[in-house]
């Protein structure tokens, strides 16, 4: 199966007309949403804790987190992103998709829209 990426538009929780934008790959792994740390420092956000993550590999890295407002496919939510390496790519992670109702269709990876989001 094939990688499915979306255009992601990140900015920081203060004021600030500066966006971070870029194509984040879709990780259902993943809970969190992770982006370059020098991206999200240039438009200004700020650092506001550190958890441990347990990468693909097995390995525990701590990563700095912060706060943002994440656009995506026409909707809006705010949430952590992970400081990650400068290098790294950006990864969308569950909890923004299903904050907005969005999931990947199994069969062939592409991100569909649920009809209501569920409070059960």
């Amino acid at each position: 199966m094939g990688l499915t990426h979306v255009t992601v538009t990140l900015k920081s929780t203060q004021p600030s007309r500066r966006k971070y934008e870029a194509d984040f790959l879709v990780n259902t792994g993943a809970t969190d949403s992770l982006a370059p740390a020098k991206a999200l420092k240039k438009i200004g956000v700020k650092p506001a804790g550190k958890m441990a993550h347990e990468l693909a590999d097995g390995t525990i890295q701590e990563y700095q987190f912060g706060l943002v407002q994440i656009e995506f496919m026409g909707e809006i939510t705010a949430g952590r992103v992970l400081f990650g390496p400068d290098n790294a790519e950006p990864l969308l992670g569950v909890t923004a998709l299903e904050s907005v109702g969005i999931m990947v269709a199994p069969t062939n990876r592409t991100l569909k829209r649920l009809p209501a989001i569920p409070l059960k």
